[in-house]
């Protein structure tokens, strides 16, 4: 196990896709974003194995 510790994948593009209820930005859920600061190196670490697996559907700006 490293010592380094696993850092937050936010990129400051902090918008909650309704449908995904992921982040557009670091695709994390409200709850993991919450939780991140009193999260354990082994729970930050498998938020953020998870990433690459989530989409984050993106908008084509069409308002109906």
């Amino acid at each position: 196990m490293s010592d380094t510790p696993v850092r937050s994948p936010c990129i400051n593009v902090c918008h909650i896709d309704s449908r995904s209820g992921y982040c557009e930005g670091c695709r994390r859920t409200v709850e993991e974003i919450t939780r991140w600061p009193l999260a354990s190196e082994a729970e930050r670490a498998a938020v953020v194995a998870e990433l690459p697996g989530r989409v984050v559907r993106k908008r084509l700006g069409v308002r109906w």
